[in-house]
């Protein structure tokens, strides 16, 4: 995964009023990220909403499963059978990275009893999750977690030291506004670190996301295409994570704004 760009999409919601539609533009952005060389990032019940798996999706669809082209996003809101069940289906599949986190909750979402995957906490954690994948699905994926740097950074730093402790392979960061010194600390670890990059002009909802006021850093409105060159120029080892792509204004432009695309590796 080093070096890797990736780009975000949502399968549909379980609510979707049209389920065709959503399904069609899913599939749509899913092949056209892969066939532009990057690698499609889907999360897990973004901010605690329920949306369809993207193993039933990808079973469903018939879409292609590249080597290396697919992260899954797995979070601790799921029976515990079904999150076997997910991690089966991606194995089976032939997706080889996932990401996992703690998660959004909500009512419609169980949580992970923490007893039923050999946690002793009180709930279950991204920690234990890296735990339990590579005990149970020893060798199968390749593991990454997530980094906040919005958070106090001795108690990000110390999560992210239990993470790596439980073998995690690979960090991804919260979208980041241009050169940011958390981010360069990460380098100390030694594995690699995708960037997020805001791909949206509207920054008051990163701000709403990460629950901290943000500037762009410039005078006007915050231009998501020179934030992205920005970061480029600043972290240029590192991937990149773009969330709330523009398909239609943006992709086109990528290759100038990131440089070549390329595989990630598998």
């Amino acid at each position: 995964m080093r070096a890797a760009k990736f780009i975000e999409i949502l399968t549909p919601r379980q609510s979707a009023e049209d389920l065709d539609s959503a399904l069609a533009k899913f599939a749509e952005r899913y092949r056209t990220v892969i066939d532009n060389g990057y690698v499609v990032s889907v999360p897990d019940n973004p901010m605690g909403v329920a949306h369809f798996q993207v193993t039933e999706i990808i079973s469903e669809l018939g879409l292609p499963v590249p080597p290396g082209q697919v992260l899954l996003h797995l979070n601790t809101f799921h029976k515990k059978d079904d999150l076997d069940a997910i991690l089966r289906a991606a194995a089976k599949l032939g997706i080889r990275n996932v990401l996992l986190i703690t998660g959004d909750g909500s009512e419609r979402l169980p949580k992970i009893p923490p007893e039923s995957i050999g946690a002793e906490g009180a709930s279950a954690t991204s920690v234990d999750l890296l735990r339990y994948v590579d005990r149970e699905f020893k060798g199968a994926f390749h593991r990454g977690v997530a980094f906040n740097q919005y958070e106090p950074q001795d108690h990000e730093i110390a999560k992210l030291k239990r993470k790596l402790a439980a073998g995690a392979e690979f960090a991804v960061t919260q979208p980041v506004l241009v050169w940011d010194k958390r981010i360069e600390k990460l380098r100390e670890f030694g594995v690699p670190v995708a960037v997020g990059a805001w791909m949206s002009k509207n920054l008051d909802l990163l701000a709403e996301c990460v629950g901290y006021p943000l500037t762009s850093g410039s005078d006007g409105p915050y231009d998501p295409a020179a934030n992205l060159v920005g970061l480029r120029r600043a972290h240029p080892d590192f991937g990149v994570y773009l969330a709330l792509l523009s398909f239609k204004n943006q992709l086109a432009l990528l290759p100038q704004w990131l440089g070549a695309p390329s595989h990630a590796d598998d």
